[in-house]
């Protein structure tokens, strides 16, 4: 990517205190984690998932059951790309009955938490589902709307948001960037 069209739109403070108030909200909106799961999309949905449940614990000082969930097989618009797909899937976990808090880097059309709400039906039935993403850029195409934005970027077709974190980039920072326009 050509850097001179980077721009950064959220840095560690910034995400740090976006993520510390997604905590706040799932705790308000659930009167506590009781029952509760988070569950963090691969790959920086995980990352971010586990860095709430930190919060969480600081806030409330109870356990916070943290799974993961691989959407690979279950993505309807990228056939033959498996290249993170493993032979399992997603680790066993139990979600009968929980309230499952989903939680990945990025909305944009709305397919990633489509193929997550799909393998979670094939693990088992949760009493109900929320999501939170750090950044909500908008352009869906289909009916999801996240109960918990750290940020709302509107955004161009033209541009890609790309959420980088410590455990895979080496840096906390969410940058906006163009693509360049192909003439064919």
């Amino acid at each position: 990517m050509n850097k001179e069209h980077e721009h950064v739109l959220m840095d560690e403070t910034g995400m740090r205190r976006a993520l510390t108030r997604i905590a706040h909200e799932i705790l308000e909106r659930n009167k506590g984690f009781e029952n509760c799961m988070l569950i963090g999309v691969r790959t920086r949905g995980i990352y971010l998932a586990r860095r709430i449940a930190e919060r969480i614990m600081e806030i409330e000082n109870v356990p916070v059951p943290i799974g993961e969930i691989d959407v690979t097989r279950y993505r309807d618009d990228r056939s033959g790309s498996l290249e993170h797909a493993s032979d399992e899937g997603s680790p066993a976990m139990d979600i009968h009955n929980k309230k499952l808090i989903l939680f990945d880097d990025v909305l944009y059309t709305g397919r990633t938490v489509r193929a997550a709400m799909d393998a979670l039906m094939d693990l088992g039935r949760p009493q109900m589902i929320q999501l939170g993403v750090l950044v909500d850029r908008g352009h869906r195409e289909l009916p999801i709307r996240p109960d918990y934005v750290g940020k709302n970027i509107p955004t161009s077709r033209l541009e890609n948001i790309e959420v980088l974190l410590s455990e895979v980039d080496g840096v906390d920072q969410v940058v906006i960037t163009q693509q360049r326009r192909h003439h064919g």
